[in-house]
């Protein structure tokens, strides 16, 4: 591969807030359940125990719903990666390290999603910001209930998001970087709208809506239906 540099043309940011419009359940690591805890609990920031969004769940999530809908999405369902230096989803999302530079650096950096000043006002009030759905997988033959119980955030929560976009001159002036901000960037945040973020999303979890979006300067976005 002949030598390239990579030289930053802009920086554009998207900045908004998450609305949680039907139970939010991003479920913790095992290290972190308690004894006699939740089997299912949320994760939350250690420093003060107020849930949170980790980028890498948003990010992972956007890069998912971009696979399937540019056909990216392998045999063997593992996540995308190619030597092309061209590919939307490796230049957006980024690659291993290990693999070679290829589409270059990842432009896309996702910054996890703090409660809102609003969510955090209710969380500092003592108001519930979490709820435990109680639900039942029945035994067939038996019919036995299997009692799950699972924590979400409850509807109405806001979190604020952050994204940051790297523009980057491989020789084009930008053009296809600016080109996936709109083709890429912009259409997963209209795909995770019309999906779900988090667990248990076929059972009514996860639905959410992006409002409030704006970009570097201040001016509104809008995401195409």
């Amino acid at each position: 591969m002949s030598e390239k540099n990579w030289n930053i043309k802009q920086i554009k940011r998207i900045i908004g807030q998450i609305e949680v419009l039907t139970g939010l359940h991003i479920g913790a690591s095992p290290e972190r359940m308690e004894i006699g805890g939740l089997d299912n609990p949320i994760i939350r920031n250690p420093a003060n125990g107020e849930p949170y969004i980790p980028g890498s769940s948003l990010k992972g999530k956007m890069r998912s719903l971009m696979e399937w809908h540019l056909g990216k999405l392998g045999p063997d369902g593992e996540v995308h990666t190619c030597n092309q230096e061209d590919c939307p989803i490796c230049r957006v999302f980024g690659k291993p390290a290990s693999d070679e530079a290829g589409a270059g650096p990842t432009r896309l950096i996702v910054r996890d999603c703090m409660l809102s000043e609003p969510a955090r006002e209710r969380f500092l009030d003592g108001k519930e910001l979490t709820e435990v759905k109680h639900e039942n997988s029945i035994n067939r033959i038996t019919a036995m209930a299997n009692p799950r119980p699972l924590e979400r955030v409850v509807p109405g929560v806001t979190f604020d998001l952050d994204l940051v976009y790297r523009v980057i001159d491989t020789g084009d002036g930008g053009a296809m970087d600016l080109q996936n901000f709109g083709k890429v960037v912009l259409k997963a945040l209209s795909l995770l709208q019309a999906d779900f973020l988090g667990g248990c999303g076929s059972r009514g979890c996860g639905k959410v809506r992006l409002v409030d979006l704006k970009d570097e300067t201040g001016s509104p976005i809008s995401l195409e239906s």
